[in-house]
């Protein structure tokens, strides 16, 4: 693959912002190493402390190390060479996460995949990545083994969900019960195993017995892991990260959280995506916190999942919050969250207002902050600080983070509190995509600074504080009869009308305008769609609206529809209102 080279000043001018970071360093020290050589100075200072936490059982950061080089001499004595890629299918459970610092160690690419992902999309991602290894669970293997058939795999390793569950707990919760109830997956049959699927345990076993070289170490600014991101717009791309970008980032993020040692998060975010992977696992595995893993969420246990483990740090999406807020226990349950942080989608300041109400009333003193960032930097680059809001700002940036606002299609940076695309640079941009020579050079681009700028797509401003603010997506624009229309902005209008609790804006096809905007419209409880009403939004949001920009349609949906990961189902609004208004003139 041809990445373009990044170079990136640290010597930059002052920032405004650099005073509102209070004791925060505006600049970290980013050591050359590789995340299981970040993780092993963890061990050395904590090794008792408890590093992993699934159903009740807690591995050590000793113990866990100790498992990561096992696991990579068996990745190494089945034929896993350097630089070659390994697929990790699987919820967030402890064989998980062992198998991807040990991919690390033994100098491999983790290639992660959503265990939910279909049968042809399992093969498309293996392909993609010429993976020939892939560790996936139980319940999932059906599906796998034909996928990883179809690209000559040379292992497929099968997990248990149940494996790293204590062993009274094993025999009360079967892997098909356990699976069931929280992924929705159809009982797979009988796995057949062979030289070539073979079950974790005796894949694990096979490195007892291997004495070659296992650790690498040279590996700090390559190839580390792919992740995949969109998804909803279009296709998925591979986003190539190395070790540098991730390490930065679990660095970045403990200091601008305020995060602790020994304190515990809830990682219910999923690992196959950067705000798992990197915010809610890496950071506190080289920060000496706790994982509390949970393999597959249901919004409406947010709550119960709390009371259970008692958790310092909540990480989340909006989606995760509003089943946060509709618990009705009326206990001080919240009272040990010292950390609440948002990301994955834009959250709305009502809803940001009933969170905070909710995390006061229920013992908490923490108020919930908004996070932004792309898969491209890992995950998180913007956070709104502890001590400063700003209402509709996102926050400041991550130390050694430059966020520079641009004339779209262009390198040149607007004046302040002027919109523009948002483009980033700094220690955790990516690579490049994976297989995507002219996609990588349309996305990371050489600014007159000297320095290699992500451009993001999104749409946004600075104001005199140096603080950011996100508008609209670049990628959701709808061009109307040579207008840009902003979906964004028309959802924010529509949503301050009194009937509407949430709006999600879409384009359709239309056979002279190119594209109309629909206005996808939730209802509060006590109100019904009609004639009307309809016209009453209509003649509301003509107030704030240009008429080029106003809803050619506006539909009354019961729900807004979510992807996998709690992010807003664009393309299935579309594709819906596509169909309904194939004809519309």
């Amino acid at each position: 693959m041809n990445f373009i080279k990044r170079i990136f000043n640290t010597k930059e001018l002052e920032k405004p912002y650099y005073d509102l970071y209070g004791e925060m360093p505006a600049h970290l020290d980013y050591p050359d190493k590789m995340m299981h050589e970040m993780v092993y100075e963890t061990v050395m200072k904590y090794p008792h402390n408890g590093a992993l936490q699934y159903y009740g059982k807690t591995l050590s950061y000793k113990k866990f190390y100790d498992k990561i080089e096992t696991c990579a001499k068996a990745l190494k004595a089945n034929g896993v060479e350097e630089g070659e890629r390994v697929t990790i299918c699987m919820p967030n459970t402890p064989e998980a996460i062992i198998m991807f610092y040990a991919i690390n160690m033994a100098g491999a690419v983790a290639s992660m995949i959503h265990p939910l992902s279909s049968e042809n999309e399992i093969e498309f991602y293996m392909d993609a990545a010429n993976s020939k290894y892939i560790l996936t669970v139980n319940i999932f293997a059906e599906k796998v083994i034909k996928a990883a058939s179809r690209v000559n795999a040379k292992k497929i390793i099968i997990a248990d969900v149940t494996d790293g569950m204590f062993k009274v707990m094993q025999k009360t919760i079967s892997a098909y019960t356990f699976v069931t109830n929280l992924f929705k997956e159809n009982k797979t049959s009988k796995i057949e195993y062979n030289d070539i699927v073979v079950p974790f345990k005796n894949f694990f076993d096979t490195g007892y017995g291997y004495d070659g070289k296992y650790k690498v170490t040279n590996r700090a600014s390559k190839e580390a892991v792919i992740l995949y991101s969109g998804g909803t717009t279009g296709k998925p791309k591979g986003v190539v990260l190395s070790n540098k970008n991730f390490n930065a980032e679990g660095m970045q993020a403990f200091k601008m959280t305020g995060a602790k040692v020994g304190e515990a998060v809830l990682t219910v975010m999923p690992i196959f995506h950067g705000f798992g992977l990197g915010v809610s696992v890496h950071t506190e595995l080289i920060s000496g916190m706790k994982c509390i893993l949970i393999p597959a969420f249901k919004v409406n246990e947010f709550a119960r999942l709390i009371k259970l483990y008692h958790p310092a740090f909540l990480i989340g999406v909006p989606t995760m919050y509003e089943g946060l807020i509709n618990n009705q226990d009326n206990s001080k349950y919240l009272k040990c969250v010292t950390n609440c942080i948002c990301g994955g989608d834009t959250l709305k300041p009502e809803l940001r207002n009933r969170v905070n109400e909710y995390l006061l009333a229920h013992g908490s003193n923490a108020q919930i902050r908004v996070g932004y960032g792309l898969t491209e930097s890992v995950a998180a680059t913007i956070l709104t600080p502890k001590h400063y809001f700003k209402e509709g700002a996102l926050g400041l940036p991550f130390p050694d983070m430059q966020i520079k606002i641009i004339k779209p299609g262009t390198t040149k940076e607007v004046r302040t509190g002027k919109e523009g695309e948002i483009c980033i640079c700094g220690p955790t941009v990516m690579l490049g995509y994976l297989n995507e020579p002219e996609e990588t050079a349309n996305t990371l681009k050489v600014h007159p600074d000297g320095n290699t700028y992500l451009h993001t797509g999104d749409v946004g401003y600075k104001d005199e504080e140096g603080l950011i603010f996100f508008t609209s997506r670049l990628k959701r624009m709808i061009i109307s009869s040579g207008y840009n229309i902003y979906p964004s902005f028309v959802e924010k209008i529509v949503d301050s009308h009194p009937a509407v609790l949430s709006c999600v804006v879409v384009g359709i096809p239309h056979p002279y305008k190119k594209q109309v905007p629909v206005a996808c419209i939730v209802l509060r409880s006590n109100f019904t769609p009609s004639e009307e009403l309809t016209n009453d939004i209509k003649e509301y949001c003509a107030k704030s609206i240009a008429k080029y920009s106003m809803p050619y349609r506006y539909e009354y949906i019961k729900s807004v529809p979510k992807t996998l990961i709690g992010k807003v189902n664009y393309r299935k609004l579309e594709e819906e209102c596509t169909k309904k208004y194939s004809k519309v003139k």
